[in-house]
């Protein structure tokens, strides 16, 4: 069990900035270094699309681990990793903006048509850009009640996330069942929630 007091010392917050940055920071080594294997374009899109799933899914369990452990300290830590989890999504979107479409919508369109789960990936990461904007103090007083409301889009992203991943698979659908059933764990619990608030 997590001491609560850790999580509400005073450097529990640059502990954690330091270590969600440190995928990023073996990222930028890999490619500066050359270790990116035989084919770095193929690797730097899949290690980028796959941090920002696993960062997704640490913030989205923050809200039922705190319930389940009793932790409401955790809920400090929300914030951050979701604007670590729209980090890493734009980055590899960035990635594939760059060495997959190379900035041309003629290629992009190509690409497109021949790998429709882009498509999916693309429009979780325009959900989670509202998302991104208003994680701020001055956001949430501005919209109020409207902020929750807002943050429920992570619900969709995450759905179209795993989709993203799961549409793409072509042998193995071990990630993408292992994926889709932490999320439905974590899923189920705030389902209660919004069955009870009716």
């Amino acid at each position: 069990m997590v001491d609560a007091t850790l999580l509400r010392a005073g450097w529990a917050k640059p502990f954690l900035f330091l270590l969600c940055s440190l995928p990023f920071a073996y990222i930028v080594y890999g490619v500066i270094a050359d270790q990116l294997g035989p084919d770095p374009v193929k690797t730097l899109i899949h290690i980028t699309g796959e941090w920002g799933l696993r960062f997704f899914l640490v913030a989205f369990a923050l809200t039922p681990f705190r319930r389940w452990f009793g932790l409401a300290a955790l809920l400090r830590f929300r914030r951050m990793l979701g604007l670590f989890v729209w980090f890493y999504v734009s980055v590899h979107l960035l990635v594939v903006l760059t060495y997959l479409f190379g900035w041309d919508w003629e290629i992009a369109r190509e690409e497109l048509s021949e790998r429709p789960y882009i498509i999916a990936g693309f429009a979780s990461w325009l959900l989670l850009v509202p998302l991104g904007l208003t994680s701020n103090n001055r956001a949430v007083r501005a919209l109020k009640k409207n902020w929750q409301r807002v943050h429920y889009l992570v619900y969709p992203a995450i759905g179209l996330a795993w989709l993203h991943v799961a549409w793409q698979t072509r042998s193995s659908y071990f990630d993408a069942v292992v994926y889709g059933l932490i999320i439905l764990v974590l899923f189920l619990p705030r389902l209660k929630v919004f069955q009870n608030r009716r």
